[in-house]
């Protein structure tokens, strides 16, 4: 593959500038822009005080001052993913795994296992985000970075993925659930669906109109969400130490005792275990959600490494030891056939009365709240951060923050998909298929983000970059690779029962099946979206950067005709803005300081060529 060199990149520990011996012999007049074959890496600053980075010209513009302010510090750092993780898996799935693992101490042997599933994940992120700080989405950023090419495909295909199955329908469900569980009323299905409706769109407006309000009412949610898992470890201490009538609990350390010993004859299965991991990654999931929110912290690099492993560290403590509180509390028989949550038999049995488990399903109610509110704050990044990339229609509708500095278009979104999938599947097999599909694509878009930073490492050598603030151990990367292959391969395993065995009625791993056609789908209209329509029409894709007036920038794909593609690329940048204001196509409201920041950044016509055919 040719390689050129545009600007060379002065080292950390480089005090010197070219002029003075750098070692280089290219002219600082290039300076922005370096180039490996196909792909143009652009010199970009964000306003979050983190360092400037080069990023592919083709992934969305970097705002100079973030359209969403800066209003994520430590704090919320810490509890915008307290909030996300700790939702109703803890209370409801130790069951599950109880079920699927076999035995007590598999069960907390798992447990613990998912704090190295999440660390691993972590580190993958924490890196990508060394190497972009200045972007926010998370996933939907470092995927486009990592694989720029064919140019818009993974942005495409993730867009799809991200925006039509981002839907948090059952977790709406499970917060009405809880809210009648309150006053012990059974309601019946169209209740149920018209109080998720109701809590989903309450969570919504908390939202909507204040950027900082909402952080403030994340972080007080997590608070209580904090205490009342503490609550829960400290009581199964209490548990352990005999301070609880006989009648109640006869003997807190029975399941301890012989804790490998398993469940039933047949011991635990392939499935069963697949299953149990399944519900341990759905219970941290949520460690990397302030990622989604990058470019609103300031000097993100540090507080993300600081605090974002802090949040694990604390969650996976509190799992542990509430987990210690179920067992010392309930027999592990009754625990596994539990029809209610665990925390429901550890309150009845450490209380012994109704009103506790009442006040139980208010927290739990108020946790779930909570998780929706944190989960809408960081998917309306991920959203909004697809709608800039260009591949969809309406930029204006997703990048832009007017009139409250809050994503509308990517709120809106979300809320209406949520409603529809709360409205219209009936409950049972179409509900559970429809839930089921985000699975597949999930773990697809996981493992290549786990083998992707391996490629950008790659990449930045070959362009003979500097190292980033934070390198993930390759011990953690790989493992990160290990766990998603499993996630992709084992839910091809089918279940005890056999094919039909599954949670719908027909064959258990039709919506695997049903993702991978979603993806390839994908793959065939990019194709036909960006070379075979261009070709028979005589014109090419090229994008463009508008220019919002609250300081927001998206990426705009237009069609030029082949004739023109010579004009348009001596006019344009490697990103997509005008090196002339004046002579702009379809800029949209450019601000007075757009120039400067042009000039200061070195944007000349020469650094902003892109071969047509690339």
């Amino acid at each position: 593959m040719p390689f050129n060199w545009r600007r060379p990149f002065r080292s950390r520990d480089d005090d010197n500038d070219t002029a003075n011996g750098g070692g280089s012999n290219v002219s600082d007049t290039d300076a922005g822009v370096l180039s490996d074959g196909s792909l143009q890496f652009t010199l970009e600053k964000g306003g979050n005080d983190s360092k400037p980075s080069y990023q592919e010209a083709s992934g969305a513009p970097v705002e100079r001052d973030s359209p969403l302010g800066y209003e994520v510090g430590p704090v919320t750092i810490i509890f915008l993913n307290i909030s996300t993780m700790i939702g109703t898996g803890v209370y409801s799935t130790p069951s599950a795994i109880l079920g699927g693992t076999g035995s007590v101490g598999l069960a907390m042997i798992f447990w613990t296992l998912g704090f190295f599933t999440s660390l691993s994940k972590l580190a993958v992120y924490l890196e990508f985000a060394a190497y972009f700080p200045n972007r926010s989405g998370g996933e939907v950023a470092y995927l486009e970075q990592a694989y720029p090419r064919p140019k818009w495909l993974f942005p495409t295909a993730f867009a799809f993925q991200t925006v039509v199955l981002s839907f948090s329908s059952g977790n709406a469900l499970v917060l009405a659930n809880y809210l009648f569980r309150i006053n012990g009323h059974s309601p019946s299905p169209w209740e149920l669906r018209g109080v998720a409706v109701a809590g989903y769109t309450v969570a919504t407006l908390f939202v909507i109109f204040h950027t900082k309000f909402s952080y403030f009412v994340s972080n007080g949610i997590g608070i209580v969400k904090l205490l009342t898992l503490t609550f829960i470890a400290l009581t199964g201490l209490v548990v352990l130490g005999g301070n609880i009538p006989k009648e109640r609990i006869p003997d807190p350390h029975a399941n301890f005792r012989n804790a490998f010993e398993s469940l039933t004859p047949a011991g635990a299965t392939a499935y069963g275990l697949t299953n149990a991991l399944y519900r341990i990654i759905f219970s941290y999931a949520g460690f990397e959600q302030a990622f989604n929110v990058v470019a609103e912290v300031k000097n993100p690099v540090k507080q993300l490494k600081r605090n974002a492993f802090l949040s694990l560290f604390i969650v996976t403590l509190l799992y542990i030891f509430a987990n210690v509180a179920f067992f010392a509390a309930v027999p592990k028989k009754d625990l596994a056939e539990a029809k209610l949550t665990a925390a429901s038999h550890f309150f009845v049995n450490v209380f012994g009365n109704t009103g506790s488990v009442r006040g139980l399903n208010f927290l739990v109610a108020l946790s779930s709240f909570g998780n929706l509110i944190a989960v809408l704050l960081g998917v309306s990044r991920v959203i909004r951060e697809c709608g800039r990339q260009g591949v969809l229609p309406w930029p204006r509708f997703w990048a832009s923050t007017r009139p409250f500095h809050t994503p509308l278009g990517p709120y809106f979104v979300k809320w209406a998909l949520t409603v529809i999938m709360i409205i219209a599947p009936p409950a049972g097999d179409a509900f559970n298929f429809i839930t089921s599909l985000q699975v597949f694509p999930n773990a697809f878009f996981n493992l290549l983000m786990g083998i992707g930073v391996y490629v950008v490492r790659y990449r930045r050598k070959r362009l003979n970059l500097p190292g980033p603030d934070f390198r993930a151990w390759d011990v953690l990367a790989v493992f990160n690779i290990l766990v998603n292959t499993y996630l992709i391969v084992m839910p091809w395993y089918p279940p005890a029962g056999g094919q039909y065995a599954g949670d719908v009625s027909f064959w258990y791993a039709t919506y695997a099946v049903t993702g991978i056609g979603i993806i390839l789908g994908c793959g065939v209209y990019y194709f036909l979206w960006v070379y075979i329509i261009p070709k028979f029409r005589g014109y090419r894709l090229r994008q463009q950067v508008l220019f919002f007036e609250d300081g927001a920038q998206s990426h705009q794909l237009l069609k030029i005709p082949v004739a023109e593609l010579a004009e348009w690329d001596a006019k344009h940048d490697a990103v997509g803005r005008p090196l002339d204001r004046h002579t702009s196509i379809g800029v949209d409201n450019r601000s007075s300081d757009d120039a400067a920041v042009e000039k200061e950044k070195g944007f000349t016509a020469s650094d902003a060529r892109v071969d047509p055919e690339k």
